[in-house]
C-alpha cells in the first residue's frame, strides 16, 4: 500500500484592513496556494480617520488573533496610519517578525524622523523646525523664512499640509490646522505613549507641526525591505505632479532616473534604516532629485509597501509588491520576480477635482467593466459615490479630491498616455456645483481635470 502524504498546512497570513481590490492583487503571488489570507478589521474601519480609537482597535485585534483556530504565521498590512503603527504592537504580542515600534515611530513622527535623519544623512534633508500651532507666537520657535511647507507631525496623504508664502497665509492655515489636527493627533498620541521618547522629542506630540524648507525636483519612491538586518530593493517608481501644483498626476514604473542616482538613493536608504534599527519589514522612501544641482533630498519614510504600486509591479515584474509584505512577514526572502510581467511600463493615474462639488453621477460597474475589457491593461477603482460631497472625503491632500484611480499597463510611455486619454473620454462622471465654493487651499480652481498637460513628459 502506498502511503498518501498529507498536504502541508497553509500559512495563515493575517492582513489588517484587507479589501477586495488588494485581495485580487494577492493572486499574483508565487506559491499563492500555500497561503490562507485573513482580513482583520473591515477596510472601511481601518481607513476611517473619523473613528480611530486605537486602544480599542488593539484590544479587538488582540482578541481576534488570540481566538484564531490555527497558527498565526504572519501579521501584516499595506495600510498607513494607524494600522502600520498597530502592526508592530501586535507582532510583539504574538512573537511574529516585525520592526520595533520605536523604529517605526521614528519614521511616522515627522519631526523625530528629521532629527534622526540629521544625524547620519544631514546633507540630504531640508532645514526644519517644530511648530506649536496652539502657541501664542508659533513662529518664535521657527528658524525658517518664507516660503516653507507646514504640516502636522503626523499626517496621511498630505492632509493639512500647506505651502506657506507669508504671515497672512500662515495665520490662515493655522486656523485650519487647529480645528482639525486632533483628528489624527489623538490616536497618534496614544501609540506615542507606548514608546520611551528621547529628551529632544519629549513634549513634541501629534498636536505639533513641522515646518520645512522647500525642496523639489524629480520625485520618486524607492521600495524595498529589511530582512535580518540586510536592506534590499525591488523597484523605484517615478511620481509625476500636475504642472505648478503639489498634487500627483500619476506614478510610473520603472523609474527613468539615471542608474547612478538610483544607486545613491539606495545608499541613503541603507544609512538611515540601519541607523534607526528598522528591521524585518517592507518600506518605501520618497525622494527628490534636483537634476541641475545633482542634489538628492529625502522626503519621508513609510513603513510598508505602497498599495498604489501593487498593480504596477504586477504588470511589469509579474507579482504585486504584496509578495514582499507576506514573505518578510513570514521571516523569509521574497524571491521577487523581475521584468516577468506582460507590460514594459505601468502607471497609476489620479483622476481629480480641484474644486468642491456634489457627485451627481459615477460610471456604472458595467461601464467600468466595458472600459477594462476593451482597453488592454486598464484597471479602474472609483473612489467616490453618487450624492457624496467631495469635501467629505477622508485623508485628501490640501489641494484636490481623488475621484478615481486608473491603473494602466503599456509598451512605453506614449502607450500609457494614449490609453489614459481614451479612459478619460469614456468615463462618465457628473458633478453638481456648490454655490460660492472656493478652490482648495490657495490654488486657482480649474474644475475637474480631464486632460494631460503638455508638460508631462518622460525624462
Amino acid at each position: 500500500m502506498v502511503a498518501i502524504m498529507p498536504l502541508p498546512a497553509k500559512k495563515n497570513i493575517y492582513m489588517i484592513g484587507l479589501n477586495e481590490f488588494n485581495r485580487r492583487k494577492l493572486n499574483s503571488l508565487r506559491h499563492f496556494d500555500e497561503y490562507e489570507f485573513h482580513g482583520l478589521i473591515p477596510p472601511e474601519e481601518a481607513e476611517d480617520a473619523d473613528h480611530y480609537d486605537v486602544e480599542a482597535m488593539i484590544g479587538d485585534l488582540t482578541r481576534k488573533l488570540a481566538a484564531a483556530p490555527g497558527p498565526i504565521d504572519a501579521i501584516v498590512t499595506y495600510i498607513d496610519f494607524p494600522v502600520s503603527l498597530l502592526t508592530p504592537v501586535l507582532c510583539k504580542k504574538f512573537n511574529r517578525p516585525s520592526p520595533s515600534l520605536e523604529s517605526v515611530m521614528k519614521c511616522h513622527h515627522k519631526y523625530w524622523s528629521r532629527v534622526e535623519q540629521a544625524k547620519v544623512i544631514g546633507d540630504h534633508i531640508p532645514k526644519f523646525s517644530k511648530i506649536n500651532p496652539f502657541d501664542h507666537d508659533p513662529l518664535k520657535e521657527g528658524e525658517l523664512g518664507f516660503p516653507f511647507w507646514l504640516k502636522p507631525v503626523k499626517s496621511v496623504g498630505s492632509y493639512l499640509g500647506f505651502r506657506v508664502e507669508n504671515k497672512r497665509q500662515f495665520r490662515q492655515y493655522l486656523e485650519i490646522i487647529r480645528g482639525q489636527i486632533n483628528r489624527m493627533a489623538e490616536p497618534f498620541n496614544y501609540i506615542l505613549s507606548l514608546v520611551e521618547l528621547p529628551e529632544e522629542i519629549q513634549g513634541v506630540d501629534g498636536n505639533y507641526c513641522i515646518a520645512e524648507q522647500l525642496i523639489g525636483g524629480h520625485q520618486c519612491t524607492v521600495e524595498g525591505y529589511v530582512l535580518n538586518g540586510e536592506v534590499y530593493f525591488h523597484g523605484i517608481i517615478d511620481s509625476i505632479l500636475h504642472p505648478n501644483r503639489s498634487t500627483f498626476l500619476r506614478y510610473e514604473y520603472p523609474s527613468q532616473l539615471p542608474k547612478k542616482v538610483q544607486e545613491r538613493m539606495a545608499g541613503i536608504c541603507r544609512k538611515i534604516l540601519t541607523h534607526i534599527d528598522y528591521n524585518n519589514a517592507a518600506f518605501n522612501i520618497e525622494f527628490f532629485w534636483n537634476k541641475p544641482k545633482d542634489k538628492i533630498w529625502l522626503l519621508e519614510i513609510n513603513t510598508r509597501v505602497s498599495q498604489s504600486h501593487s498593480d504596477l509591479f504586477e504588470k511589469v515584474d509579474g507579482a504585486s509588491n504584496h509578495a514582499i509584505t507576506v514573505n518578510v512577514g513570514l521571516g523569509r526572502s521574497p524571491d521577487f520576480p523581475h521584468r516577468q510581467g506582460p507590460y514594459k511600463r505601468a502607471s497609476k493615474f489620479f483622476y481629480r477635482s480641484f474644486r468642491d462639488a456634489v457627485v451627481s453621477r459615477v460610471p456604472t460597474p458595467e461601464e467600468i467593466k466595458e472600459i477594462e475589457k476593451t482597453i488592454d491593461g486598464v484597471l479602474i477603482d472609483v473612489r467616490v459615490t453618487e450624492g457624496m460631497r467631495l469635501s467629505d472625503l477622508n485623508e485628501q491632500d490640501s489641494y484636490s479630491y481623488e475621484l478615481a484611480w486608473i491603473f494602466i499597463g503599456g509598451r512605453d510611455h506614449e502607450d500609457l498616455i494614449r490609453k489614459y486619454r481614451e479612459c478619460m473620454d469614456r468615463l462618465n462622471f457628473a458633478f453638481k456645483p456648490i454655490e460660492d465654493s472656493l478652490p482648495i487651499g490657495v490654488v486657482p480652481g480649474t474644475g475637474v481635470f480631464h486632460d494631460i498637460p503638455p508638460e508631462v513628459r518622460p525624462l
